[in-house]
Parts: structure tokens; sequence; C-alpha cells
């Protein structure tokens, strides 16, 4: 154990959202102080602004024990099917709003508390001596300025929704993508509820080719049955649909598999303009004030365009922790730790072996990342995952090893890697990686990799792996 700040100061949490509180009420049943920080007005902010969306996972999965056993305590019961699918917008007004305004947790978050930086008090990041007994101190700015607070460890639950990937393949702004910015959304908007009049009658073009694309241009379909003129366009980067479409009925979150269902009927009715293997390199106007969208790669273009929803996925803010000592995978931006098993180019299963405080620390002792932050630029996360990440940092905390150590994570079987999963497995160096979790080892990534490794297969089971430095396991994919 390293030597810690002062025991009688709290531990901040920065983020009211799912895993932020669930992390306040694992600190508070093993007896912690907790401060937590949220920028918006209200808890759970990020998802207000895709409440419209229904999740892929149940109820049972949604709902943080610790967090659970706080509310009954108060007289909160649960949803009476716990099987159903909730949408953000309801897992934040019947879960999350009673759980920030409970009893043990209202006078604990501070809103319009935006967190600028974290450092230690008296010890910048060069400096070793003295380092992990000094407090760190939180920037955050608030409606009366900047602000300074003291904490014994640090959990940054801050999540990556509020940093939208950009259109460029390279990872950056286009060229006219800041300047065209009035005719481009990011995430989710709520086509069909708030936003309808944005979109109604007009030729949008869906960018990206995740889950959050799929739900956009499911809602696009929908608006244009009602709306005629409303045109569907749809552009990727790969050129292999069979990912996109995903796992089908085999997908164990049935509705995440009905969403590639609905998606695949889509494409085959010629009901959107689908565009693969485009790149964007550049956005321009027309003399209409209509939007070209120019290919980064060769001469084609799409016309026309009235306005571009970006479902590019998210990234996490890494200046809040510019001045600790952190060891971020350097493509991904997670831990380094975790990266092996959650990197999309060697994994292509929905699910990651349970993993806990050990994958999630830093050079700087009582800092953590976790949620969907401690994925960095992954696009896997599932919330039941960041439920343990908290609940096994909290243990960790608190120095008991044995319960930080015993990360038990229940995550619904995936098992699938594609929507084709033969096709794949012939095509993938090595095969595909699939079948969920691993059940008894867990130096596999996987059902297949668990069970290569016990028929004697050394390395990742199913293939090989892209290369990584210092990984502790690898799995291909």
């Amino acid at each position: 154990m390293h030597p810690t700040p002062s025991t009688a100061l709290p531990v901040a949490v920065i983020g009211a959202g799912p895993v932020g509180l669930a992390a306040a009420a694992h600190l508070l049943q093993r007896g912690l102080p907790v401060q937590v920080f949220e920028a918006g007005s209200s808890p759970a902010a990020h998802l207000q602004g895709y409440g419209h969306v229904r999740l892929f996972s149940p109820w049972r999965f949604n709902i943080d024990r610790a967090a659970r056993a706080l509310l009954q305590r108060e007289g909160w019961q649960p949803p009476a099917d716990e099987g159903a699918l909730p949408t953000a917008a309801e897992l934040r007004e019947q879960y999350l709003l009673p759980l920030a305004h409970s009893e043990a947790l209202r006078q604990r978050v501070q809103y319009g508390a935006r967190v600028l930086a974290i450092s230690r008090r008296g010890v910048d990041k060069v400096k070793t001596r003295g380092r992990e007994q000094a407090p760190f101190v939180l920037q955050w700015q608030g409606a009366e300025g900047v602000q300074e607070f003291e904490a014994r460890a640090v959990i940054d639950a801050s999540g990556t929704w509020g940093q939208p990937n950009p259109l460029g393949a390279h990872g950056l702004p286009v060229p006219g993508e800041r300047e065209q910015a009035a005719q481009i959304q990011y995430g989710m908007p709520d086509i069909l509820g708030a936003e309808r009049g944005r979109y109604a009658g007009r030729r949008v073009l869906v960018v990206g080719a995740g889950h959050s694309a799929a739900g956009n241009l499911i809602a696009l379909a929908q608006l244009a049955e009602e709306v005629p003129g409303t045109a569907i366009v749809w552009a990727v980067r790969g050129q292999d649909l069979r990912r996109l479409f995903g796992g089908g009925s085999k997908d164990g979150l049935p509705a995440r598999g009905a969403l590639g269902e609905r998606l695949r009927a889509l494409t085959e009715a010629g009901r959107l303009e689908l565009h693969t293997g485009f790149a964007i390199g550049r956005i321009s106007p027309d003399e209409a004030g209509r939007l070209q969208v120019h290919s980064a790669h060769d001469a084609r273009r799409i016309e026309g365009i009235e306005q571009i929803v970006a479902a590019t996925g998210a990234r996490p803010n890494l200046e809040l922790a510019r001045e600790l000592r952190m060891r971020l995978d350097p493509w991904l931006e997670s831990t380094e730790a975790l990266a092996p098993l959650i990197d999309p180019n060697e994994h292509s299963c929905g699910t990651v072996r349970p993993h806990g405080h050990r994958e999630l620390q830093h050079p700087e002792a009582g800092f953590y990342a976790i949620g969907a932050k401690s994925y960095g630029r992954a696009p896997n996360f599932l919330m039941a995952t960041g439920y343990e990440q908290a609940r096994s940092v909290a243990a960790a905390l608190v120095g008991d090893w044995a319960a930080a150590d015993d990360v038990q994570l229940e995550l619904p079987e995936t098992g699938v890697c594609s929507v084709d999963f033969a096709a794949a497995a012939d095509q993938a160096p090595g095969g595909a990686c699939c079948g969920g979790p691993p059940v008894q080892n867990a130096s596999a990534c996987c059902v297949k990799d668990e069970d290569a490794k016990a028929a004697g297969a050394t390395g990742c089971g199913c293939g090989p792996a892209v290369a990584r430095p210092k990984a502790t396991s690898a799995c291909c994919g």
C-alpha cells in the first residue's frame, strides 16, 4: 500500500452520471466521505441529450448493487419488470434522479461545477518527493468563479459523450467542418421529436458505422415514411457490411441484434443511399447553401446534403489530468493495462473479460478513471462494466484487496463478432474470437480463446493478434 493523504479528506468523484453516482454509493457503503462534481445543472446531464434512445440492456444490468441498496433503504422500488428495456430518459427519471436526490447523496453532489484540472497540493508533475502524501487539488468552475477542493483520492467518471469525434478519418475536423457547423449535429439527435423540423423533408447524411449511426438511420427512415421528400444518405469508411449489421438473432442483447437486422432490411430495400469506403476529406457549400461532401481518397463526392449527423463516436478529455502522472495506451487513451482487453483492432466481440482497480490504476496513486472514460476511444463499453469498476476501486481505496481483486462481472453473452460468423472467420487472420467472457481462465479474452488455451495454445489462442507493447493478453478477431 502507498502512503495516502489525510483520511479525513473526502474522495472526489467527477460526474454525476450512472457510473459516478454508483461510485459515490460504493464509497459511502465503505464509510468514505465523498464529494461529487457535476458540470450540468442536474444529474446525468448527458443522458438528457439522448433521452429518446432506448437502451440495449434491460433494467437489471443498469442498476448498480450499492445504489440499489441505498435507495431501497429509503423506500425506493425498482421497476416492476427488470427485463424491460428503458429509454435513457426513463433510466434517468426512475433511477438516477432518485439516487442523486436520496438522503445519502443529495448534500454530496455539487451541480454547475465543471472540473478544470487536477493536481497535487504544492507538487507539480515533475516532483516525486512527498508526492503521494500530498492531497489532490481540483480546480473547478462554479457560479462564484474558479475554486479549489482538496481530496484524498479522485475518481473521474466524466465519460466521453461531451467530446464527439470529428468527421475526419484522420481524427481531425476536415476543412469546412467548423465553418458548416450549423448544419452538423453529433451523436444521436432527437430526429423524431425535438429535432424533427430540422430533418423532415431534407436530404440528410449520416456518417458512422456503429449503433448510434444505425439508430439515427432507422429514425430517419421512419421520418421519411411520414414526411415525403426526406432522403437518407449513409457514408461509412469500411467496405464489409457484415460488421456493420451486427449479429442479428445471435446477439445476447436482442434489441442490439434487431437494430442491425432493421438496418440491413433498409439497405437491401434501397431506402437509403449507401456510400462505402468513403472517408470524408472536406466539406464545401454549393450555391444553394447545400453541402458537398468530398472523399479523402478519390474524386467521389456526395452532393445536395442539407444536414449531417456525425455518429462518429467520442473521445476522453485528457486535459483534466495533465498535471498527473498517467500511463495511457498510446492509441486508445485508456489505461495501458486495460487496452489489450478492449482494443477494437483486436477484439470484434462485444464483451470484455472482468477487470477492476489493477487494470485502471495509474502511476498517480489514488487517481482512477472509470466508466466510458476508462475505455478511452474504444467503443464497446457497457454500463454494468462501470458499476463493477466502481465497486473494485472503492474496495481498493479502503485497502480491502481481496474484495477489490474479486471482480465478478455479469454481462449478457454476446456470442457474436460479425453478422456472418463463418465467413468472417475465413477472412480474418486466425478467425474471429467470440463466445462471451471466459468462464475460468482469466488470462483469456473470451470463450473461444479460453478453449484454445485449454487445448494447449499459447498467446492469442484463436490466432495471431496485433502486436502491442507490454500487452498482458491479446485476442484476435
